[in-house]
């Protein structure tokens, strides 16, 4: 069986993406942020790859994107999004969200 790696690092980015918002709350954040925490994931992330995968959280109803006219946007989570980071919502298909163990 053949692993799609491509489809790993979109699906394991948008977590980390999701969990970086968190952590900004309540203000939200830029995207230039966003692109070094994800580079100390992968270092060969661009920010066209971060903003591909912001608009699909966004399209997804877990992010809300404020796009001001210099182009810069800010990032902040949705009540689902902060639901989803939680744990408490279903995993959605499309973001690798880890799964929850007990202690």
């Amino acid at each position: 069986m053949m692993m799609d790696l491509a489809k790993i690092r979109r699906e394991d980015m948008r977590w980390h993406l999701l969990s970086a918002i968190n952590l900004s709350r309540p203000v939200g954040i830029y995207t230039v942020p966003l692109l070094s925490v994800m580079k100390t994931v992968y270092a060969d992330c661009t920010h066209q790859e971060v903003r591909v995968n912001l608009d699909y959280l966004e399209a997804r109803g877990l992010v809300r994107i404020e796009r001001d006219p210099t182009d810069r946007w800010t990032v902040e989570l949705t009540r689902h999004g902060i639901d989803f980071v939680e744990y408490t919502i279903a995993a959605q298909p499309g973001i690798s969200r880890p799964t929850m163990t007990q202690a």
